[in-house]
């Protein structure tokens, strides 16, 4: 058999659907965000002594199972671990068998929210897979690769036991200590920053980048999947934060950054004190958060507009009271209004993220959360298609709600896998269509985008690059990819 590396891995973000698809992906060409929770993973084995590389299947989907194969065939990493949502999980469970079949002594596992959810039992079902790594990565892979031999002893870990059955060593506790670990390893993906960007009008000025300042979120939507976190809260203190952006900026000449927290504004005096590092030190960048309407108010807003912030995204999720309420905590939609109205008024920009097709979703609910669009000043807009995710707590029992398709490639909320009681899925589509014509059809809209030539000049020319796929996208609201 062939001798493998036991020191080196490859982590592997999959593409989730036919890499020839992917030039008419409209989802890749207005938001290509970097994996990273691997280039974390990476960083953390790099710094305890491994060499580990990614394969990010998004950023070169055309060569991808050729790298894939060559990386496997000239390193012989003992380790190959795959990073899955559900949508992607299968096409990591192909890869796996490939892996398998160049090396067959290689190791494999999968994480992610989709493992973490359905842990031990989905691994029953998918042999290709040796192990899954059940919430957060970096400690409990090191270990697997230290001490593989003592499963049992891993926490974190589903895995095959020796009578030929699965088992689960239960979580991980405590979670890792956030300003305990290196940045991300960015210089592991090809091609960054330069390839990765996100949504087109959503940031000033280029190159940029995603960022993550907290892990977890103490809230209990029915929605949202919580399985890797679950209702723990943690994050980077400001100095952590601080320093965080200032290497994007050294080394990769970033000038503005998302971060992709639940909750960024949930710890005040972190905020507060990130904003007044950057007063003191300037860094000339600027940055995109998403925040919950109780978190904020005028005095965190003026302090955060100072420190560069550009845009806040603000989950509203419907515009219709009674919906609302069965599916999330505190809902106050006048006071949701006067939020968007005072971070306009601070100078910041707002994208609203509303969601189509919760269980209890009708055509006059859909028609309440436009009327209620229509009111608010909002820049931008994100409008999902519902999807009951593994983990979520409307899982369980979402057939007593409606029609649910559990078809994982199609689960990525950009086609409608659930129909509400009442609904069919034509006129989902149809509601769904309107909700984006009814923002894009406003003339404060429209002026919105006529200034981006000057706020956001890259937005434009990306736009321009891709006007034929994106005016095809607009007429169909069916598929994430255009045929």
């Amino acid at each position: 058999m062939t001798k493998l590396n036991s020191h080196r891995i490859l982590l592997v973000h999959p593409l989730g659907y036919q890499a020839s698809a992917a030039k008419a992906d409209i989802a890749r060409k207005a938001n290509l965000m970097p994996p990273l929770g691997l280039a974390s993973i990476a960083a953390y084995l790099e710094e305890n002594g491994k060499k580990a590389d990614i394969l990010d299947c998004f950023a070169v989907p055309l060569t991808a199972d050729r790298r894939f194969k060559t990386y496997l065939e000239m390193l012989k990493p003992t380790w190959v671990g795959f990073s899955c949502t559900t949508s992607s999980f299968l096409d990591g469970v192909r890869l796996a068998g490939l892996a398998k079949e160049i090396l067959p002594g290689i190791q494999t596992f999968c994480g992610g929210p989709h493992v973490s959810a359905l842990k031990d039992k989905l691994l029953a079902d998918y042999p290709a897979f040796d192990y899954f790594v059940i919430g957060e990565g970096e400690e409990t892979i090191l270990q697997l690769m230290d001490e593989a031999e003592n499963c049992a002893g891993i926490p974190g870990l589903a895995f095959w036991n020796s009578r030929g059955k699965t088992e689960f060593t239960g979580y991980r506790e405590p979670g890792v200590e956030l300003d305990r670990l290196p940045f991300p390893a960015y210089e592991k993906l090809a091609g960054f920053p330069k390839i990765y960007r996100l949504p087109i009008f959503n940031y000033p000025k280029a190159p940029n980048t995603s960022c993550i300042s907290s892990r977890g979120c103490p809230y209990t939507c029915s929605y949202c999947d919580r399985s890797v976190f679950r209702r723990t809260f943690r994050f980077n203190s400001a100095a952590y934060l601080y320093r965080h952006l200032e290497y994007l900026k050294e080394h990769f000449g970033i000038r503005h950054v998302n971060f992709y927290d639940d909750q960024f504004t949930f710890n005040r005096e972190r905020i507060k004190e990130f904003c007044q590092l950057i007063k003191n030190r300037p860094l000339n960048m600027t940055f995109n958060c998403a925040v919950r309407a109780e978190h904020i108010d005028g005095e965190i807003l003026t302090l955060m507009k100072a420190a560069g912030c550009w845009m806040i995204s603000l989950g509203i999720e419907s515009g219709d009271t009674e919906l609302l309420s069965r599916h999330r905590q505190k809902v106050d939609l006048d006071f949701m209004a006067e939020q968007v109205h005072l971070i306009k008024k601070c100078g910041i920009r707002v994208k609203g993220l509303f969601m189509v097709g919760l269980p209890g979703e009708t055509t006059s609910s859909v028609q309440r959360s436009i009327s209620y669009l229509k009111s608010l000043p909002i820049d931008e807009l994100n409008v999902a298609k519902f999807t009951p995710f593994p983990g979520s707590p409307l899982y369980e029992n979402i057939n007593d709600f409606g029609q649910f398709k559990e078809d994982w490639p199609k689960m990525d909320c950009m086609s409608f896998q659930f129909i509400p009681n009442g609904m069919d899925r034509e006129e989902m589509e149809k509601l769904f269509l309107e909700f984006y014509q009814a923002h894009f059809k406003r003339p404060r809209t429209l002026l919105n985008y006529v200034a981006m030539v000057k706020h956001s000049p890259d937005s434009w020319l990306r736009f321009a690059g891709n006007l034929g796929s994106f005016l095809r996208f607009a007429r169909s609201s069916e598929n994430r990819i255009i045929k």
